[in-house]
């Protein structure tokens, strides 16, 4: 039978393909542009959010301290790529969000899987560099030509059919529509992780960021173990890896939220993530949903590492709590 061979999770924010001077000097003229939410989910000026910033703010973002944290964060993408490669999978199966990539508010399911037999990720435009962030977002893209990645289309369908035998309303994709490709969340773990390898994918969508119909914290524990059952009945002995796209905290970085999520998962303690507010769970710190489903699949998997950067990049404290981590099976 299939067994649950590796769990991981990674950010995938637009930072991460960012250059440092990017860090340094880019996101201090974009961000006072944003809105942005406070811990009751309501939303705020960036004004606003600079009024509450601490009194040390200001340390936080020096050019030294953002250089920093920039090193710290691509050494740790290079370590969850390792990881990934010593598992030796068969498939990757990657829960992420769509954010109106593929799905649009005429139809934006609350889960979706998507089963064809490859999916295509597009090509990058040439952009000016004064153009900085789009050239950033377009790095998740391919250089020179489009690139039909591997699925795994048996095990996907199979997830299909068992999830809606366990009550679980799934969308099930098959193919795009002309002109479209996939999404960040799984482009980025292609770029990132898998660019130098055939592993099949499985793509899980989970409409963590748009209202009205988001699963609740309680429901992605619930998907997430169904998830594992799933694996662990399907036939032949296939090594299946899963990883959480996106997070954590964001537009806003807060260390609070992303640290009592890090404690909760390395305790175990279903019940906090089952029961986190919805508030707290607002714009990009919505990910943090996929990364409870893989807490409700990997029960009894601890922390291998973890690593930790609150990626501050203005004196309001705004920008990215990001995270990558890999768990291994207790013995």
């Amino acid at each position: 039978m299939a067994q649950l061979a590796g769990v991981f999770a990674s950010s995938h924010s637009v930072m991460l393909t960012c250059e440092l001077a990017d860090w340094q000097r880019g996101f201090r003229e974009f961000d006072p542009k944003g809105s942005y939410y406070d811990d009751d989910g309501e939303v705020r000026t960036y004004s606003e959010v600079l009024a509450m910033a601490p009194p040390n703010a200001a340390s936080l973002v020096t050019d030294t301290a953002v250089a920093e944290r920039f090193a710290a964060v691509h050494a740790a993408m290079a370590r969850l790529k390792e990881h990934i490669a010593a598992a030796k999978l068969d498939v990757l199966v990657i829960c992420g969000d769509d954010q109106a990539e593929l799905f649009r508010e005429t139809l934006m399911p609350s889960i979706g899987i998507y089963y064809d037999k490859t999916i295509r990720n597009g090509v990058r435009k040439e952009l000016p560099a004064s153009e900085w962030y789009k050239r950033a977002q377009m790095k998740r893209l391919e250089e020179r030509e489009e690139r039909l990645y591997p699925i795994d289309e048996v095990l996907a369908r199979y997830f299909i059919e068992g999830l809606a035998a366990r009550d679980f309303d799934v969308a099930a994709l098959k193919g795009f529509d002309a002109g479209q490709y996939e999404g960040h969340a799984f482009s980025f773990i292609h770029r990132t992780y898998l660019q130098d390898a055939t592993i099949p994918i499985v793509p899980i969508f989970l409409n963590t960021f748009f209202p009205p119909n988001q699963p609740t914290p309680s429901r992605c524990l619930a998907l997430g173990g169904a998830l594992r059952a799933l694996i662990e009945s399907f036939p032949g002995k296939l090594r299946v890896g899963l990883i959480a796209s996106g997070g954590l905290s964001h537009f806003r970085a807060e260390a609070q939220l992303d640290q009592s999520v890090i404690e909760a998962l390395r305790r175990k303690d279903l019940s906090f993530l089952a029961t986190l507010d919805p508030k707290r769970l607002q714009a990009g710190s919505s990910e943090i949903r996929n990364w409870i489903v893989l807490a409700g699949a990997a029960k009894d998997f601890d922390f291998d590492w973890i690593s930790y950067t609150p990626a501050y990049r203005t004196e309001a404290l705004t920008g990215t709590g990001l995270a990558f981590a890999s768990w291994r099976r207790q013995p």
